[in-house]
Protein backbone atom coordinates (compact mmCIF):
# COMPACT_ATOMS: atom_id res chain seq x y z
CA UNK A 1 0.00 0.00 0.00
CA UNK A 2 2.92 2.35 0.85
CA UNK A 3 4.30 1.84 -2.57
CA UNK A 4 0.79 2.81 -4.02
CA UNK A 5 0.68 6.00 -2.63
CA UNK A 6 4.23 7.19 -3.52
CA UNK A 7 3.67 6.23 -6.92
CA UNK A 8 0.42 8.08 -7.06
CA UNK A 9 2.20 11.42 -5.59
CA UNK A 10 4.99 10.51 -8.44
CA UNK A 11 2.18 10.68 -11.20
CA UNK A 12 0.80 13.89 -9.41
CA UNK A 13 4.30 15.82 -9.05
CA UNK A 14 5.19 14.67 -12.60
CA UNK A 15 1.97 15.87 -14.62
CA UNK A 16 1.93 18.69 -16.99
CA UNK A 17 1.32 22.25 -16.13
CA UNK A 18 -1.93 22.20 -18.43
CA UNK A 19 -3.60 19.64 -16.58
CA UNK A 20 -3.47 21.64 -13.18
CA UNK A 21 -6.33 23.88 -12.48
CA UNK A 22 -6.05 27.43 -14.83
CA UNK A 23 -5.38 30.36 -12.96
CA UNK A 24 -8.45 32.86 -12.08
CA UNK A 25 -8.98 35.18 -15.14
CA UNK A 26 -9.05 38.95 -13.83
CA UNK A 27 -12.15 40.48 -14.51
CA UNK A 28 -12.70 42.57 -17.34
CA UNK A 29 -12.21 46.34 -16.81
CA UNK A 30 -15.70 48.07 -15.93
CA UNK A 31 -14.72 50.79 -18.17
CA UNK A 32 -15.08 48.70 -21.34
CA UNK A 33 -18.52 47.48 -21.02
CA UNK A 34 -21.12 48.94 -23.66
CA UNK A 35 -23.84 51.05 -22.87
CA UNK A 36 -27.26 51.55 -24.02
CA UNK A 37 -28.21 54.77 -25.13
CA UNK A 38 -30.87 56.51 -23.60
CA UNK A 39 -33.21 57.45 -26.39
CA UNK A 40 -33.17 61.84 -27.56
CA UNK A 41 -29.73 62.44 -25.23
CA UNK A 42 -26.36 63.56 -27.39
CA UNK A 43 -23.71 60.72 -27.95
CA UNK A 44 -19.93 61.14 -27.25
CA UNK A 45 -17.00 59.09 -27.71
CA UNK A 46 -13.95 58.71 -25.77
CA UNK A 47 -10.89 57.19 -27.21
CA UNK A 48 -8.06 56.81 -25.74
CA UNK A 49 -5.54 54.26 -23.41
CA UNK A 50 -5.57 53.32 -19.78
CA UNK A 51 -5.45 56.62 -18.28
CA UNK A 52 -9.02 57.13 -20.11
CA UNK A 53 -10.57 54.28 -19.02
CA UNK A 54 -9.99 55.27 -15.56
CA UNK A 55 -12.04 58.27 -15.84
CA UNK A 56 -14.23 56.71 -18.07
CA UNK A 57 -17.06 55.48 -15.50
CA UNK A 58 -16.81 58.97 -13.23
CA UNK A 59 -17.16 61.12 -16.88
CA UNK A 60 -20.36 59.05 -17.63
CA UNK A 61 -21.80 59.59 -13.92
CA UNK A 62 -21.08 63.24 -14.18
CA UNK A 63 -22.96 63.62 -17.30
CA UNK A 64 -25.58 60.97 -16.55
CA UNK A 65 -29.35 62.40 -17.81
CA UNK A 66 -26.72 64.55 -20.46
CA UNK A 67 -25.15 62.42 -22.43
CA UNK A 68 -24.91 58.94 -23.67
CA UNK A 69 -20.80 58.40 -22.82
CA UNK A 70 -19.54 55.63 -24.74
CA UNK A 71 -15.65 54.83 -25.01
CA UNK A 72 -13.85 52.29 -27.43
CA UNK A 73 -13.94 48.71 -26.35
CA UNK A 74 -10.52 48.44 -25.33
CA UNK A 75 -7.11 50.40 -24.17
CA UNK A 76 -6.86 52.67 -27.21
CA UNK A 77 -2.82 52.21 -26.87
CA UNK A 78 -0.29 54.10 -29.51
CA UNK A 79 -1.32 56.43 -32.98
CA UNK A 80 -1.15 53.25 -35.22
CA UNK A 81 -3.61 51.53 -33.04
CA UNK A 82 -5.86 54.02 -33.68
CA UNK A 83 -5.09 54.32 -37.86
CA UNK A 84 -5.28 50.41 -37.81
CA UNK A 85 -8.59 50.33 -35.89
CA UNK A 86 -10.51 53.72 -36.10
CA UNK A 87 -13.53 52.83 -38.28
CA UNK A 88 -13.89 49.75 -36.26
CA UNK A 89 -14.22 52.28 -33.00
CA UNK A 90 -16.64 54.58 -34.72
CA UNK A 91 -19.07 51.88 -35.48
CA UNK A 92 -21.96 53.21 -37.78
CA UNK A 93 -23.74 55.27 -35.41
CA UNK A 94 -23.68 59.11 -35.45
CA UNK A 95 -21.18 61.20 -32.55
CA UNK A 96 -22.09 64.56 -31.55
CA UNK A 97 -18.70 64.68 -29.36
CA UNK A 98 -15.41 62.49 -29.37
CA UNK A 99 -12.83 63.02 -26.86
CA UNK A 100 -9.85 61.35 -28.33
CA UNK A 101 -6.36 60.94 -27.48
CA UNK A 102 -3.03 58.88 -27.99
CA UNK A 103 0.34 59.24 -26.79
CA UNK A 104 2.40 57.57 -23.49
CA UNK A 105 1.94 54.09 -25.67
CA UNK A 106 3.66 56.31 -28.71
CA UNK A 107 6.56 57.43 -26.54
CA UNK A 108 7.10 54.31 -24.50
CA UNK A 109 11.03 52.38 -25.71
CA UNK A 110 10.48 48.67 -26.75
CA UNK A 111 13.68 45.92 -26.33
CA UNK A 112 15.43 47.89 -29.28
CA UNK A 113 15.53 51.33 -27.87
CA UNK A 114 13.15 52.91 -30.25
CA UNK A 115 10.23 54.39 -29.15
CA UNK A 116 7.11 52.52 -30.11
CA UNK A 117 6.14 55.07 -32.52
CA UNK A 118 8.56 57.54 -33.54
CA UNK A 119 7.90 62.05 -33.80
CA UNK A 120 7.78 61.82 -37.19
CA UNK A 121 5.19 58.75 -37.45
CA UNK A 122 3.34 60.35 -34.50
CA UNK A 123 2.30 63.01 -36.34
CA UNK A 124 1.61 61.33 -39.77
CA UNK A 125 -0.98 58.87 -37.73
CA UNK A 126 -2.18 61.94 -35.97
CA UNK A 127 -2.50 63.52 -38.72
CA UNK A 128 -4.71 60.47 -40.24
CA UNK A 129 -6.70 59.90 -37.46
CA UNK A 130 -7.99 63.78 -37.17
CA UNK A 131 -8.49 63.65 -41.09
CA UNK A 132 -10.79 60.50 -40.53
CA UNK A 133 -13.04 62.00 -37.40
CA UNK A 134 -13.60 64.88 -39.26
CA UNK A 135 -15.54 62.74 -40.94
CA UNK A 136 -17.88 62.17 -38.97
CA UNK A 137 -19.07 65.57 -38.61
CA UNK A 138 -18.67 65.57 -34.45
CA UNK A 139 -17.25 68.28 -32.26
CA UNK A 140 -13.96 67.01 -31.49
CA UNK A 141 -11.72 67.35 -28.50
CA UNK A 142 -7.99 66.19 -28.36
CA UNK A 143 -6.61 65.42 -24.94
CA UNK A 144 -2.90 66.56 -24.11
CA UNK A 145 -0.81 63.38 -22.59
CA UNK A 146 -0.83 63.18 -18.67
CA UNK A 147 2.58 63.17 -16.93
CA UNK A 148 4.82 60.71 -16.97
CA UNK A 149 7.05 60.38 -13.86
CA UNK A 150 11.08 61.15 -13.35
CA UNK A 151 13.20 57.84 -12.10
CA UNK A 152 12.42 53.82 -12.19
CA UNK A 153 8.70 53.19 -12.34
CA UNK A 154 7.34 50.07 -11.58
CA UNK A 155 7.00 48.19 -13.62
CA UNK A 156 10.15 48.87 -15.03
CA UNK A 157 9.63 51.29 -18.32
CA UNK A 158 11.03 54.05 -20.17
CA UNK A 159 10.01 56.90 -21.63
CA UNK A 160 10.34 59.82 -24.18
CA UNK A 161 9.65 63.50 -23.65
CA UNK A 162 5.71 64.27 -22.74
CA UNK A 163 6.31 67.74 -23.93
CA UNK A 164 7.89 66.73 -27.30
CA UNK A 165 4.98 64.62 -28.08
CA UNK A 166 2.29 67.21 -26.78
CA UNK A 167 3.78 69.94 -28.81
CA UNK A 168 3.75 67.87 -32.01
CA UNK A 169 -0.14 67.35 -31.59
CA UNK A 170 -0.93 70.82 -30.55
CA UNK A 171 0.20 71.28 -33.66
CA UNK A 172 -1.60 69.28 -35.54
CA UNK A 173 -4.79 70.15 -33.98
CA UNK A 174 -4.32 74.19 -34.10
CA UNK A 175 -3.61 73.47 -37.97
CA UNK A 176 -7.34 71.47 -38.00
CA UNK A 177 -9.15 73.83 -35.30
CA UNK A 178 -9.58 71.08 -32.69
CA UNK A 179 -10.40 72.40 -29.56
CA UNK A 180 -7.44 70.84 -26.93
CA UNK A 181 -8.57 69.82 -23.47
CA UNK A 182 -5.11 70.13 -21.69
CA UNK A 183 -5.86 67.73 -19.02
CA UNK A 184 -1.46 67.43 -18.56
CA UNK A 185 -1.84 71.20 -17.21
CA UNK A 186 -4.86 70.76 -15.25
CA UNK A 187 -3.30 67.82 -13.27
CA UNK A 188 0.56 68.80 -12.93
CA UNK A 189 0.27 70.60 -9.96
CA UNK A 190 -1.50 67.97 -8.47
CA UNK A 191 0.28 65.16 -10.00
CA UNK A 192 2.78 63.69 -7.22
CA UNK A 193 -0.65 63.98 -4.94
CA UNK A 194 -2.89 61.81 -7.08
CA UNK A 195 -0.19 59.55 -8.96
CA UNK A 196 -0.17 55.64 -7.88
CA UNK A 197 3.27 56.10 -6.36
CA UNK A 198 6.20 55.09 -9.29
CA UNK A 199 3.62 55.05 -12.37
CA UNK A 200 1.85 57.32 -14.42
CA UNK A 201 -1.21 56.19 -13.42
CA UNK A 202 -3.21 57.35 -10.89
CA UNK A 203 -5.20 56.70 -8.04
CA UNK A 204 -8.97 57.03 -7.48
CA UNK A 205 -9.18 60.58 -6.62
CA UNK A 206 -7.19 61.07 -9.52
CA UNK A 207 -9.15 59.91 -12.17
CA UNK A 208 -11.97 61.86 -10.52
CA UNK A 209 -10.16 64.70 -10.99
CA UNK A 210 -9.45 63.97 -14.18
CA UNK A 211 -13.07 63.08 -15.05
CA UNK A 212 -14.16 66.49 -13.71
CA UNK A 213 -12.00 68.69 -16.34
CA UNK A 214 -13.41 65.98 -18.94
CA UNK A 215 -16.95 66.39 -18.21
CA UNK A 216 -16.63 70.03 -18.25
CA UNK A 217 -15.31 69.97 -21.56
CA UNK A 218 -17.26 67.75 -23.19
CA UNK A 219 -20.39 69.76 -21.84
CA UNK A 220 -19.01 72.80 -23.45
CA UNK A 221 -18.88 71.10 -26.58
CA UNK A 222 -22.27 70.18 -26.57
CA UNK A 223 -23.22 73.58 -25.57
CA UNK A 224 -21.70 75.12 -28.46
CA UNK A 225 -24.37 76.04 -31.16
Amino acid sequence: MHGLRWFALVLLLSAPLSAQAPKAKRPPNPSLAPIEDVAGLPRVLLIGDSISMGYTLPVRQRLAGRANVHRIPTNGGPTKNGVARLDAWLGTGRWDVIHFNHGIHDLRFMDDGQRQVGPADYEANLRKIVARLKQTGATLIWATITPIPDGELNPPRRFGSVAEYNAIAARVMRENGIRINDLNAHVTPRFAELQTPRDLHYQPAGYEFLAEKVAAEILAALRRP
